[in-house]
Order: structure tokens, then sequence, then C-alpha cells
């Protein structure tokens, strides 16, 4: 078995702003697993706010010791394992020429609406992004910034029909997310993600929560879960930080069972970053895998978008 990684850029179709910064382009790692004549692909996206680099995610991915899903136990979760992970899964499905789902033992999957987030600016502009995606059931909305009021309402009025979403990034304090609160039930919010940072979310457990509030930058992987009980209603499941689609699937079970909502999200990356993620987005609460909507270039054999939502992966993409 050989394991290859490789940078790839995919430039934006516009510049994409949150309460962190703003970029013009996504940076991704492609990991390709080849044995014998077959090959498997994962994509993965490293993180700052994990300490992830493009640097320290390529040499972890070039110092591990792969022979099977099983081996990658040793690796923390996050970008570099879901790499791996998926390419390893995509393997498996081309080597036996079967679908991942049915490997999985998963139900075939269909289509799922997919928010579609809109970037941070200022609220006249917001209104204006909001106004040409009116006719999306569910927009999502990057805030986190002392003024947020103007944005929210900005949208509300240049979409009026569309389910909202808010992700604040950890960007707000205790006092402004409980000033916030009433005002997010009043324009209609159907979840608010991350509020607090993670690690100082405890004034949640005090707190009413008249909008559902999901564990994002607090939840990675199962470990997660004890720490979240009584502080939030929906948790997001990221492979890039659960660590891949095989933890992705168990944290999701393990997750509904303990009473939480699932939301399915992404970093910016390309179809073949969302393609396994599309599994674990059956049924989901939100699914929020709209990165390559973002890009002015994509993948060969891309994802498919349309009224219905993300559509599963064709098989000359992943799985």
């Amino acid at each position: 078995m050989q394991v290859s990684v490789t940078r790839d850029v995919f430039r934006l179709a516009q510049v994409f702003t949150i309460s962190r910064g703003s970029r013009t382009e996504a940076q991704v790692l492609t990991v390709t697993v080849n044995e014998g004549a077959h090959q498997g692909r994962g994509e993965c996206v490293p993180y700052a706010r994990y300490g992830e680099t493009l640097d320290s995610v390529t040499a972890q991915i070039e110092g591990a010791r792969v022979t099977d899903r099983a081996s990658l136990g040793a690796l923390p979760a996050g970008a570099g394992r879901n790499a791996l992970d998926c390419a390893l899964w995509d393997l498996e499905a081309k080597r036996s020429g079967r679908r991942v789902w049915d490997l999985a033992g998963l139900p075939a999957p269909g289509p799922e609406v997919t928010a579609y987030t809109l970037s941070l600016d200022t609220a006249a502009a917001m209104r204006a992004q909001a106004a040409r995606r009116a006719h999306m059931p569910l927009l999502k909305i990057k805030l986190g910034t002392p003024d947020d009021m103007p944005r929210l309402e900005a949208v509300r009025a240049g979409a009026p029909e569309s389910a909202i979403i808010v992700d604040a990034n950890e960007g707000w304090s205790a006092d402004i997310y409980a000033d916030l609160a009433p005002h997010l039930l009043r324009l209609g919010v159907a979840l608010v993600e991350q509020p607090l940072p993670a690690g100082e979310d405890d004034a949640l457990l005090e707190m009413a929560r008249p909008v559902p509030v999901c564990a994002d930058e607090a939840c990675h992987d199962r470990a997660s879960l004890p720490a979240l009980k009584g502080k939030y209603d929906v948790v997001n499941i990221k492979l890039d930080k659960t660590g891949g689609l095989t933890e992705a699937l168990a944290l999701r079970d393990v997750a509904l069972a303990q009473g939480y909502r699932v939301m399915v999200g992404c970093m910016v990356g390309s179809s073949l970053a969302m393609a396994p993620a599309t599994l674990v987005a059956q049924g989901a609460m939100v699914t929020d895998l709209d990165g390559p909507l973002l890009l002015a270039e994509d993948r060969d054999t891309p994802l498919t978008y349309d009224s219905a939502g993300v559509h599963p992966p064709a098989p000359e993409l992943w799985g």
C-alpha cells in the first residue's frame, strides 16, 4: 500500500469572510492510497483553530503507518486522519466494486437540502447576498461581532422566506448572547452554532435556549460528548474534526442515542471532501455541505446540487 499527499488550491467564487478573517482560496490536502490496480482518495482541510497547518498535517500523514482503517487509531482526531480514513473507504469500495454505503451497512443515500453560507460583510452587503439567494430554503449567516443585529435584520429582510441558521464562531460573550437570543427567536432563526468559546461555555448551563444551540468547536468526536451535556441541543459533525467517516458515523449514532440532534458541516473544500459527509447527513436536522458552492472551480465529476439538495457522489468522485 502506497500513500501520497498533495496540496491543491481551489479559487473561491468571491472573498469569504468569517469573524476570524477572510480568504480567496481553499487550500486542501489530497491523500491518494494505491494498492495494486486500485486507488482511493480523500481530502482534508487543516484548520489553524485546532493547531493544524498544511505542513504539520502533511508530516502527520507521511509519517503514519497505514495498513487499513484500524491502523489509524494511533492518529489524533483531525484533518490528517480524516483524509486517510476517507481514502481507505474509497479504496475498499474500488477494490470490492461496491458502494461505500453498502460496505458500511447503510441504506442507499439520497439528496439532502443543504444550507448556503453568506459571507460576513456590512448589513447592506449581506442583505444583497441574501436577496440573491432568497430562493434557497436554508441560509447560514456568519456572525460573531459587536454589530450583528443589523446584519441579521438585513438578511431576514433580503430573504423573508428562507430558514436561517446563525454561526457565531465563538464570537459572543454570555451577556451578548443573552441579549441576542430573544431577537434570534423573533427573526425565525432555527439554530445558533457555538455562540460562546469552546471551553468557556459553562454559562449555557444556566441560560434558557429558546433557539436550539449547536456545539461546533466544542464537539470533535465521541469523547467530546460528556462535556456538552446540559449546554447544547445539537452537535455539528465535521469529518475534519472527527478524523474521518468511521468516527463521524459512530459519533452520529451515539449523539442521537443520547438525545442530541445532528448537524453535518464542513470546512471550505471541494466535492471530494463533501462526498463522505453526504452519508453522515442522511436525516440530519441540518446539512451544511455547501463548500463546493463557494468555489469558482471544483474536482472532476463534482457533486450534484439542485433543488433537492446535495446528492451522493458518483463512484468516479468517491466511494
